[in-house]
């Protein structure tokens, strides 16, 4: 019979996600000495290993992944538990994690500071990443809510709209097509351009509009943040497609231009969504109720 404890079980699971012993032991308030005990108390319990070393990493054993979704389990479990009492205290508090694809931070910390204004006793942890990352993490249910644009068919999602989000083509001030006016598509399709990665939203919908017009574009570089793309097009080496939402700085400087290309700007839609029959706390609940009624200035 097996006699691990909940705690060292809490402890793995930290460990497990995020590989990595210090991130770990800061996360529970722990020394890392005492994060690396628990998990020898547990591995002695269980009678396997269940992480491995190789250089300066760790990684999860046979034994140990067989192990992680049973205790991710355990965790949301847990969470939900202290949620439900916590609600029934009346405390007035409660924990939210959401997750955001990387160009929604460009405005996610705004409606936070208004949020946590309205309800200042909620901590709020608050996860970015690419789109592909972001919906992983709604599918594992290790995120209570995620802002990020339309999802894919097919996911178990609740998801709801509630910001418009604008996608243009940008230039350097410098550039030829700067100053022109009602500029084709198909004129891009003479034009370099600097995109985001496969699995990107901005990347999915330039690719979906160009598709739609018959248009190639031509890719010169993959770039893993809207940060790096700015300054490559600011630096004369192509265009870009980028949210509006994440330039505000560069064009009130007129360090970058946008374009008049016909069927630009791409209007799309900021979503806030969650697996479909996941049980929200209230920390998460004022949260999407925030998002989708309150009158707050994007």
């Amino acid at each position: 019979m097996l006699h691990f404890t909940l705690r060292q079980l809490q402890v793995f699971e930290k460990v497990a996600s995020h590989l990595n012993y210090s991130r770990a032991a800061e996360e529970l308030f722990l020394s890392q000495p005492a994060v690396s005990m628990q998990i020898k108390q547990l591995e002695g319990h269980i009678g396997l290993a269940l992480f491995e070393q190789m250089g300066k990493k760790i990684f999860l054993t046979e034994a140990g992944r067989e192990l992680f979704p049973y205790a991710r389990h355990l965790a949301q479990q847990m969470d939900e538990i202290e949620s439900v009492f916590n609600e029934m205290k009346g405390l007035g508090q409660g924990k939210l994690t959401l997750s955001v694809v990387n160009t929604a931070n460009y405005f996610t910390p705004q409606l936070l500071a208004k949020f946590c204004q309205l309800h200042p006793n909620i901590n709020v942890i608050l996860q970015v990443a690419n789109r592909d990352a972001v919906l992983k993490q709604l599918a594992d249910n290790s995120t209570d809510l995620a802002i990020l644009g339309q999802p894919p068919d097919g996911l178990d999602l609740d998801a709801q709209s509630f910001l418009d989000n604008p996608l243009v083509v940008i230039a350097a001030p410098v550039h030829p097509l700067a100053t022109e006016q009602h500029i084709q598509i198909a004129r891009l399709a003479e034009e370099t351009f600097l995109s985001r990665e496969k699995g990107s939203g901005t990347r999915s919908a330039m690719e979906r509009v160009f598709a739609q017009h018959g248009v190639q574009p031509h890719i010169s570089m993959e770039m893993e943040t809207n940060e790096a793309i700015k300054q490559a097009v600011r630096a004369g080496m192509g265009l870009g497609i980028l949210s509006l939402h994440s330039l505000e700085l560069e064009l009130e400087t007129g360090r970058l231009v946008t374009l008049d290309v016909e069927h630009f700007p791409l209007t799309r839609h900021w979503f806030v969504a969650h697996r479909r029959n996941k049980r929200l706390s209230g920390a998460a609940l004022a949260f999407k109720k925030f998002l989708l009624i309150e009158n707050w200035e994007g």
